[in-house]
């Protein structure tokens, strides 16, 4: 054996191992394969890599939440333009309205339907502000459209309140609860309710119909030009230069308040002249009077809203739910009163029910009217040109 062979035995070196095995001395006790700690490093890159996509996506889920929150506040916000702010205001309530309406929003059908009526009340009112820097044609036409698409949902609502007054006057009323034909009176409301409900809900094409006005409605509202002749005013900016013995604001924020207070005004002094109708109306054109009042009422507290006048709008609104239970129970006496009204019992039990129902119904009416009265006399006491001075005082102030 050649001694170069004898040396490599020696060393106990593999002569005839492949080239990349070390060799036994070579190994090390705890060397192990380089595969599993490679595999983790890139797991956990990965992992990384998705934890950081997921939080991107979460926070920018967020934050569109958030601006969507934004852009349907229905207020004026410090930071924004007076003009910007009500075509925000505008559009933000038709989103509200065309989502419900498409189902995107998690919100019940018949719910749907009555937040759906209830944003386009709002925005009617801020287009009765904004009347004179419309124009009269504009505000006509917008008007009309929001008014035609909130009477196309009326259906279900009206039934639903028809039932919920009648609950609401009962209930401190066990006695004539107890009737049988009050109870059939109700299973023939709920049922009534039920219909109009489904109808609502099944009824495709007047959702389409709707939901296309108030997609053309939104086109046209994307192109309003509200900005005055500076276009860099806001409400704040408008404000903050009138003191309390500013009557005509001059200046370079002028044109922000000139914006708004003629149809805060308008909305005012037609509030004062229903309540004065309401006031001296006969006892068969009472009810609509009345009626017709409310809606100006709240459209003051729309308004109220919309300017950050909170005492305002609270007032009212607490006048507008007072007028408002007067006509729910206006149309339960309607619905009593029918010559067909699904009362049971014989014609003596019927005519009594009836008429129990009718006197209960007329005594809070009654009521209702004179504390509407009252609180409208209270929230109507100025002249419109006093009421508007006010408003620009306590919101600069």
């Amino acid at each position: 054996m050649m001694t170069t062979d004898r040396t490599a035995i020696r060393r106990r070196l593999a002569v005839r191992r492949t080239a990349h095995r070390p060799p036994w001395g070579g190994r090390k006790a705890g060397h192990g394969s380089i595969v599993a700690p490679l595999t983790a490093a890139v797991v956990a890159t990965v992992a990384v890599g998705v934890g950081v996509v997921l939080a991107k996506t979460e926070r920018d889920r967020r934050l569109a939440r958030a601006r969507r929150t934004r852009d349907r506040r229905f207020a004026l916000l410090s930071t924004e333009r007076t003009a910007d702010g009500f075509k925000r205001i505008a559009l933000g309530q038709l989103d509200l309205a065309i989502e419900l309406l498409q189902g995107e929003e998690a919100v019940p059908g018949e719910q749907a339907v009555h937040e759906t009526r209830k944003a386009l009340k709002r925005l009617r009112a801020l287009v009765r502000l904004l009347r004179e820097d419309l124009g009269e044609q504009t505000f006509a036409r917008e008007n009309a459209v929001l008014r035609d698409a909130a009477r196309r949902l009326a259906g279900a609502r009206d039934a639903e309140v028809i039932l919920s007054t009648l609950d609401e006057l009962l209930r401190h009323s066990g006695k004539l609860a107890r009737r049988p034909g009050v109870r059939k009176l109700r299973r023939q409301l709920t049922a009534e309710r039920d219909r109009a409900a489904k109808l609502a809900l099944g009824d495709t094409a007047t959702h389409t119909a709707v939901l296309g006005e108030l997609n053309r409605a939104r086109d046209r509202v994307a192109e309003w030009n509200l900005a005055g002749p500076t276009g860099e005013w806001s409400l704040l900016g408008s404000l903050s230069i009138i003191g309390p013995a500013a009557s005509h604001p001059t200046g370079p924020h002028s044109a922000g308040i000139e914006m708004m207070e003629p149809g805060l005004r308008h909305i005012y002094r037609q509030g004062r002249g229903r309540l004065r109708r309401a006031a001296g109306a006969k006892q068969g054109k009472r009810a609509r009077a009345l009626h017709q009042w409310r809606k100006r009422v709240k459209d003051l507290r729309h308004a109220a809203e919309l300017l950050g006048l909170a005492q305002l709008a609270r007032r009212a609104g607490a006048l507008g739910d007072i007028l408002g239970e007067e006509h729910d129970l206006t149309l339960l006496a309607a619905r009593v009163d029918a010559s067909h009204g699904p009362l049971a019992g014989s014609k003596r039990a019927r005519r009594q029910t009836r008429k129990a129902l009718l006197k209960l119904i007329a005594r809070r009416r009654k009521r209702l009217r004179k504390q509407a009265l009252r609180e409208g006399r209270h929230l109507y006491r100025r002249s419109p040109r006093r009421f508007s001075q006010r408003m620009r005082r306590t919101i600069a102030g």
